[in-house]
């Protein structure tokens, strides 16, 4: 099974429910040439929603943020897991996460349809790097 983990870092961030907030944020990152590895978007309360982002570059990200006058939340720890899509990955992937006594609170995957997968896995603050080498060896 071909994949590719890394630890990376997140930051969040809370707006008003309005299709426009996360479009203006994911515009402002793309004006200024920041990459964005990972997103998602989830309700908070009736009328927020909480946006998380794993921006590839996060000094970039964090210096935007300033600017910008975003109150974000982070950094905060999460494994991305990028391979070939087969079926039992997943199963295997927390496997050893348990096996090794890492604790996962959250993970969020997709394929992409033509045979790949992302996977994100929120670890408990910590736990990050060892999840790194045990997915990694």
């Amino acid at each position: 099974m071909a994949i590719t983990v890394r630890a990376v870092e997140y930051f969040y961030t809370r707006v008003q429910n309005e299709t426009s907030q996360a479009y203006e944020l994911l515009s402002q990152l793309a004006s200024e040439d920041i990459n964005v590895l990972a997103f998602s978007a989830v309700p908070f309360g009736p009328n927020h929603v909480e946006l998380t982002i794993f921006p590839e570059d996060a000094a970039k990200f964090k210096a935007l943020a300033a600017k910008a006058r975003w109150i974000i939340t982070g950094p905060q720890h999460a494994i991305l897991i990028q391979g070939d899509d087969r079926l039992g990955t997943l199963a295997e992937i927390h496997h050893k996460l348990r096996e090794a006594d890492v604790r996962s609170y959250a993970s969020t995957g997709v394929t992409d349809g033509r045979g790949g997968y992302g996977y994100v896995i929120y670890t408990k603050e910590g736990d990050h790097l060892r999840a790194e080498q045990v997915l990694s060896a």
